[in-house]
């Protein structure tokens, strides 16, 4: 305790016997003895107040026992109903939340994990998730409890949809995962992989490749089919056997009418085929009947060149062609559009000519003179020396929806350095300096009357590409961000008012989500419009009205529980003659039903690499008994030691209380009042 702290508490004593002294014996003859009482009560009850006000720090050592947790993670997902599991599942976890020495050994936290993880109770559980991620669930749980003493009870089929394969996850924590589902193997064959374009031309051929995988010991000799609107149209035997597993076909389909075709893929069951849903899987295809040219024509060669060639093809509707600004010869109304990579003096011609539907990407060899000489909204004020950009995304671009994708986080862009002059353009992405956002643009879209263009202030997209790949392992989701830019800036349309995102193939139960781009008749975003989608099932006729709602700067609408089936969609805005109509479909397809048992290699190979131990639901009893009886898992005893306020003692404030109010009674009594 420090020595003023102390020195107070000493006068505080000195101070309160000298008042009750005062009180009750200064001047005083005859003392009566209970004059001593009524001393004692006042001179206590003032050091006690005083002491309250001095607030000295007390140091204060408390014992607390931490239970090792145990995280009961239950497989939320449709597997479990389809294995038929449903009440074998939730019986096991009332056994966990009622065993009484389970729960006096153990913290016990019950989780229900599909595609995301949450914690729950047996009478959430609803085991309707369309998806599984185990290797997310065990790694949440890890995070939450990686400083304590926390195995974990899986109980699964072991089937995962999607996420990283957990077989060879590194769990801090041990593994004893209780295997629900079939484990008997029955012959079985399924549809693995369907690989198909979204896009065909009109009267073109489009490739399917299908690959057909076998479980099973005898010689087969299965029929595969693809049906369309019900008629078949394309049909193959193969031969499978217990050597050869599997099976990769290929053909090609005629696409020869305009619009969304929907197709099924199918192979024979076998006679004893427990699992049949997976021997089915649907496809639709959208048939046009034009492909948009597009050029890259450069100065230079570059690896953006590449990236932007394979972004914009993939596509199917559109075909790149790289040219040199010294060899090209061709005609620039060929293409629909144009990316004019670092121009020079050199493009003067070809960028009088195009005055709309381009890009043009600047960068180190880029001639800013040239540039700025063609008044094209955006002016720079350079040196010949490089700079760094980085990105930033404005989340107030309207121009078109585009989603943040992790701009933030890409590698840099280089441009020559200066300052960037720029007027009447739309900014998608800014420019970020040594890690502070400009106002300046690094990727803009200009719209001037009927001219449409964009300006791309940096080389090294490329970088981009590869970053994106690293975070999202595929290119689909940069690639259909450059298509994105690059459908605005090729379309001569008019600008749409309402624009609406909407896929043409959905699977059973899985959220849909539409999205909607709303503008005013200025085309600026309009948040205050009353935006409703009907559907209607072409079979049954029912009929659903859902609103949108508003979601940063877009409608959207997310609609869960369509059955299978083909539905017309009618998007209307309340009180304006705008309007988006058409088709998709919900195919009859559950992924979590493609599994005819449950997957106890991985299981148990999870068990044995985290030193845990697989056990089945009819070993209950033995399980909870080895976790009762394991002597890794023991109750720690922990000494706290905490400094607390004596202000916080709300027991001596009431002390203090009574024993004034004793002391007035007393008076009271002893007829001094």
């Amino acid at each position: 305790m420090p020595t003023l702290t102390l020195l107070y508490i000493i006068l505080a004593i000195l101070f309160s016997v000298v008042i009750a002294y005062f009180q009750y014996f200064f001047k005083v003859k005859n003392t009566p003895k209970n004059h001593i009482l009524l001393f004692s009560l006042r001179a206590i009850s003032i050091f006690l107040l005083l002491l309250l006000f001095i607030n000295p720090k007390v140091k204060l050592q408390k014992t607390e026992n931490i239970k090792p947790k145990l995280s009961v993670l239950v497989d939320n997902s449709l597997s479990t109903t389809f294995f038929k599991e449903k009440d074998r599942v939730l019986e096991l976890v009332r056994r966990f939340k009622g065993s009484n020495k389970l729960n006096d050994k153990f913290d016990v936290n019950f989780f229900e994990f599909g595609k995301d993880i949450d914690l729950t109770s047996a009478d959430s559980l609803q085991f309707n998730d369309s998806h599984t991620n185990i290797n997310k669930a065990i790694k949440s749980v890890n995070s939450l409890f990686k400083d304590e003493i926390a195995p974990m009870i899986l109980i699964s089929d072991g089937n995962q949809t999607i996420g990283e394969d957990y077989e060879y996850i590194n769990s801090k924590q041990p593994i004893y995962p209780i295997v629900i589902g079939g484990t008997v193997k029955y012959d079985d064959i399924k549809i693995s992989q369907l690989n198909v374009n979204k896009y065909s031309y009109l009267n073109n051929k489009f490739p399917v490749e299908a690959f057909v995988y076998y479980d099973g010991d005898k010689e087969i000799s299965p029929t595969f089919t693809i049906y369309k609107s019900g008629k078949k149209v394309f049909t193959k035997k193969i031969e499978l056997s217990k050597e050869k597993k599997s099976v990769t076909i290929l053909t090609n389909l005629l696409s020869d009418k305009e619009g969304i075709d929907y197709y099924s893929a199918s192979i024979s069951q076998l006679p004893n085929e427990k699992n049949t849903r997976n021997n089915t899987k649907s496809f639709s295809v959208e048939v046009i009947d034009e492909q948009s040219k597009v050029l890259i024509l450069s100065s230079i060669l570059h690896p953006d060149l590449g990236a932007f060639k394979n972004a914009i093809e993939s596509n199917k509707q559109r075909k790149v062609t790289i040219a040199q600004i010294n060899s090209f010869k061709g005609d620039l109304e060929e293409y629909q559009f144009v990316i004019f990579y670092q121009p020079t003096f050199y493009f003067k011609s070809f960028l009088e000519k195009r005055t709309a539907n381009f890009l043009i990407v600047t960068g180190t060899k880029t001639d800013w003179n040239f540039i700025n000489s063609l008044n094209l909204g955006i002016r720079k004020s350079y040196i010949n020396q490089s700079e760094n950009y980085n990105a930033s995304y404005n989340p107030n671009y309207l121009t078109f929806i585009q989603e943040n994708i992790g701009f933030n986080s890409f590698p840099p862009l280089k441009d020559k350095f200066g300052a960037v002059d720029a007027e009447g353009n739309q900014t998608l992405l800014f420019q970020k300096l040594q890690n502070i956002t400009t106002n300046e643009p690094l990727l803009a879209t200009i719209e001037k009357g009927e001219r449409k263009y964009g300006m791309l202030l940096g080389e090294g997209i490329w970088k981009w590409r590869a970053s994106s790949y690293i975070k999202e392992s595929s290119f689909e989701v940069f690639d259909e961000f450059v298509n994105n830019l690059v459908q605005f800036l090729s379309s001569n349309e008019q600008r749409k008012r309402l624009d609406v995102k909407i896929e043409n193939l959905y699977l059973a139960n899985e959220p849909i989500t539409i999205s909607a781009l709303y503008l005013d008749s200025n085309f600026k975003f309009d948040n205050r419009a009353s935006i409703q989608i009907s559907l209607i099932n072409n079979e049954t006729k029912e009929e659903k009205v859902i609103p949108f709602s508003l979601i940063n700067n877009s409608y959207q609408v997310k609609i869960e529980g369509l059955s299978p089936g083909e539905y017309n969609y009618h998007i209307t805005v309340e009180g304006q003659p705008i309007q988006k109509k058409g088709k998709f479909k919900v195919a009859d397809f559950q992924i979590e039903e493609q599994f005819s048992y449950a997957n106890t290699k991985k299981l148990a190979s999870i068990a044995n690499s985290s030193e845990g131990k697989m056990y089945y639901p009819n070993q209950q009893d033995e399980f909870i008994q080895d976790l009762i009886k394991n002597d890794a898992y023991v109750t720690i005893q922990k000494s706290i030691e905490k400094e607390e306020d004596l202000i916080h003692w709300k027991w001596i404030l009431f002390l203090v209380i009574s024993l004034l109010t004793i002391e007035w009674f007393l008076r009271k009594y002893l007829g001094k009042i």
